[in-house]
C-alpha cells in the first residue's frame, strides 16, 4: 500500500467518524467512497467508524470483474451505486451516502428540492431529485440513483437518503453538508406555509461564481504599495553595497 493509498484510507475514515459526530449521519447507515487510481477504495460493511482501520477499507477494480474486492471485509452493501456512479462520471473522485434527517424526510415525502436558495446552483441545476423507491445495495437502485444524478452533484434516495458526489472527498462531502443544509431550510419554509423558489436566471447567475467559490484570490497591490516596497528593496541593495566598500 502507498502512502498516498494509506492517507486516503486515513481520510475516508475521519470522514465517517466527522459526519457521524456532526448528526450528518447516524450509526453505520451512511457509506463513503473515493476513486484511487483504477480502483474505488470503499468503507465495508455494517462496522462501526470507531473501530474501522485503514486496512479494513474495501479496495474494488474499476475494471474487471464487476463486484469483485479485495480486503479483510466485504465492501457496504450500496457499493453498486458507488461504483456505477466512479466508473459512469469521470469528474466524480468521491461519492458520499447518508441517512441525513432533513433529506431523509423529504426523500420519504417524494420531494424534491427546488431552487430554493441560490446554494443550488453548486448542484449543478435548479434542483435536486428524488430518486424512485428501490431496495438497498439492488442495481435497481444503482439505475435509479444515476438517472437522479445526470447533470446533478447530489439527489435524494425515496423513503432512504442521500447522495452528494464530487471531485474529491472533501468536496464531496461539503456537499453532502450543503445538501442537508437546503433540505432543512425548504422543510421548514414549507412549514411556514410557502417557499419563494428562484428561476432559472437567478441560479444561472449564482452558478458563474462558483468555479472559484470558496477560493480567496490573492489581491494585486495597490501602486503605492508597490513602489514602496520597490524603494525599500533598493535602499536595502545600496546598503549592502556600501558595507563592501
Amino acid at each position: 500500500m502507498t502512502r498516498e493509498e494509506q492517507q486516503l484510507r486515513e481520510a475516508i475514515i475521519a470522514k465517517c467518524r466527522w459526519m457521524n459526530a456532526s448528526g450528518l449521519n447516524q450509526g453505520t447507515s451512511g457509506n463513503i467512497s473515493v476513486r484511487y487510481e483504477d480502483r474505488m477504495l470503499i468503507t465495508p460493511s455494517a462496522t462501526p467508524y470507531e473501530a474501522m482501520k485503514p486496512e479494513m477499507i474495501a479496495s474494488m477494480p474499476l475494471e474487471g470483474e464487476y463486484g469483485s474486492w479485495d480486503g479483510p471485509l466485504p465492501p457496504s452493501t450500496e457499493w453498486r451505486f458507488h461504483l456505477d456512479i466512479v466508473r459512469g462520471r469521470p469528474d466524480v473522485g468521491s461519492v458520499v451516502h447518508t441517512h441525513s434527517t432533513y433529506a431523509t424526510v423529504l426523500a420519504i415525502a417524494r420531494k424534491p428540492i427546488p431552487a430554493c436558495h441560490y446554494m443550488m446552483a453548486a448542484f449543478g441545476g435548479n434542483d435536486v431529485r428524488c430518486a424512485g423507491y428501490a431496495l438497498y445495495g439492488t442495481a435497481e437502485l444503482s439505475e435509479l440513483a444515476l438517472a437522479a444524478l445526470e447533470g446533478r452533484n447530489g439527489c435524494l434516495l425515496a423513503n432512504h437518503g442521500m447522495i452528494a458526489v464530487g471531485a474529491n472527498l472533501d468536496k464531496a462531502m461539503w456537499l453532502a453538508v450543503e445538501l442537508e443544509t437546503i433540505a432543512r431550510q425548504y422543510y421548514l419554509s414549507l412549514a411556514l406555509g410557502s417557499a419563494h423558489i428562484l428561476n432559472d436566471r437567478e441560479i444561472a447567475e449564482a452558478a458563474k461564481g462558483f468555479s472559484t467559490y470558496g477560493l480567496q484570490a490573492s489581491r494585486p497591490k495597490p501602486a503605492k504599495m508597490r513602489a514602496a516596497a520597490k524603494a525599500v528593496a533598493g535602499r536595502q541593495i545600496e546598503k549592502k553595497r556600501s558595507k563592501t566598500r
